[in-house]
């Protein structure tokens, strides 16, 4: 594996900052054009698309070799590159055109399908978080001041007992009509833990996990543009993410390892 990760990072960090300044300038503008994909509850955005197409461009400029699976554009292979840039140009995109504060880009650099690099950024938050395989996970403040402060070190929580906790979840835009909604899982799990979150972004929710300010988190039928840059964080802050369902998709339980094996009991 010869690249040279911390300039992959700085790179991921750069197009994160760049994203967020889209994104600011049209959360909360009436301005903002909206359409939907599969269905009326499948949202995309002004700000999504001109997001992606300034990642694919960057990326495409400085890693011209690399592959990039963005959800907006779908795929740009390069044959035999084992490198790709997963995506996510707006995490949250329901909330974002509603005016509610939780959203983020995701930007994942995996090497032969796994991970190496994640960069989460939520820009009217200001939180960044980032991680490199095998040197841990962090969260910065003050990028859209253009200059980190010291970075909080992340590890997950380190509760153990689920009526303590709490948890986060989500939903799929098909909910009506898809046999795999959750709706069973989150029924089972609610009544046993402190607070239930679904905050509308798989990228955040794992950020989240990552810092403890959610003890656990699971979701189905995720793709890799939702997960892979928060999946890294949460491993390089302690934590697990473990697949639950044999499917070809995503379906992930992530915290501590007590608290997934104890989500692993109850969601299916």
């Amino acid at each position: 594996m010869e690249l040279d990760l911390d300039k992959v990072l700085k790179d991921a960090i750069k197009m994160a900052e760049q994203v967020g300044e889209i994104h600011m300038t049209y959360f909360r503008n009436k301005s903002l054009q909206m359409d939907t994909k599969q269905n009326v509850f499948d949202v995309v955005t002004q700000a999504d698309k001109e997001s992606e197409a300034l990642l694919v461009k960057e990326i495409s400029r400085k890693y011209p070799t690399h592959s990039i699976i963005g959800e907006e554009t779908g795929s740009h292979i390069h044959e035999g590159s084992d490198w790709s840039w997963v995506i996510d140009p707006l995490d949250g995109t329901n909330s974002y055109s509603q005016g509610l504060p939780i959203f983020c880009v995701s930007i994942a650099v995996a090497y032969k399908d796994e991970p190496v690099v994640g960069v989460v950024y939520a820009a009217y938050l200001d939180e960044l978080y980032t991680a490199v395989k095998g040197r841990g996970a962090r969260m910065y403040q003050g990028l859209c001041m253009g200059e980190l402060m010291p970075p909080d070190v992340l590890h997950v929580s380190e509760k153990t007992e689920l009526g303590r906790c709490v948890v986060g979840t989500g939903f799929p835009y098909d909910k009506a009509t898809h046999p795999a909604n959750n709706f069973d899982n989150a029924v089972r799990v609610l009544p046993l833990i402190r607070g239930f979150r679904r905050m509308g972004s798989a990228a955040y929710d794992l950020c989240c996990v990552a810092s403890g300010t959610l003890d656990a988190y699971w979701e189905m039928n995720l793709h890799n543009y939702d997960c892979f840059a928060g999946w890294l964080i949460v491993k390089e802050a302690g934590g697990q993410v473990v697949p639950f369902r044999d499917d070809r998709l995503y379906s992930l339980i992530a915290g501590n390892e007590t608290l997934v094996a104890e989500l692993k009991k109850l969601v299916h």
